[in-house]
């Protein structure tokens, strides 16, 4: 569980690792190779991510290779969230329609990992996400292993409770609102900032899946 002080200081690491994180993709932007994109900021080399296994709202297991052979868009929240997660997820199955025409082997693809399984069971968060769009996939782990899947990808979270004295089960999670590119080789590849413009967001990831980069 997150203490006050633990909070503070991921939230200082959020904004300084945010900053930076924006200025070497700002910064490099131009001279990424492939088509010109509106809203996706691109690594100039792509980050390949560490070993992780999370579990799909289908029960199977989510491993790097799963993710191969599509671009996809990483977003991580919880189902209690008020605002900032539904908010996202209605503003990607924007995007997803306009892209509903691709071949199923190549179509872009949306993953919303849930930082909060205490809550979250995996028929709950599979039923939340197949909400905004039937093609979300959906997924989560133990805090260990989402701690580690989210530092791989310069996000962070923590849980904060409502109050003082409000019951253990009183909580909210605080989270990166930035979204997360993966390439089809399931590289960190670049990132997507709010606000979310889906007609942006659809256009790119179309240049990119028919650019096959």
């Amino acid at each position: 569980m997150f203490n006050r002080t633990t909070l503070l200081i991921l939230l200082v690491a959020l904004a300084t690792g945010a900053g930076l994180l924006t200025a070497e993709y700002v910064f490099n932007r131009r001279s990424a190779a492939g088509p010109e994109l509106q809203t996706v900021r691109r690594l100039s080399t792509p980050r390949e991510l560490p070993a992780f296994t999370l579990q799909q709202s289908d029960r199977t297991p989510l491993v790097p290779g799963e993710l191969r052979g599509h671009w996809t868009v990483v977003f991580i929240g919880f189902t209690f969230c008020p605002d900032v997660c539904p908010t996202t997820l209605s503003e990607m199955a924007q995007a997803q329609k306009q892209w509903e025409t691709l071949p199923e082997t190549t179509r872009p693809r949306v993953l919303f990992v849930s930082i909060d399984p205490e809550r979250d069971t995996i028929e709950k968060l599979g039923e939340y996400a197949h909400g905004f769009h039937k093609d979300t996939l959906a997924a989560t782990a133990d805090i260990p292993s989402l701690e580690a899947f989210a530092k791989s990808l310069s996000l962070v979270f923590a849980k904060v409770p409502l109050g003082d004295d409000a019951p253990a089960d009183q909580y909210t999670m605080d989270h990166s609102a930035t979204l997360i590119v993966l390439d089809p080789q399931g590289r960190m590849a670049g990132i997507i900032q709010p606000p979310l413009r889906p007609r942006a967001i659809a256009e790119d990831l179309i240049a990119l899946t028919t650019a096959g980069k």
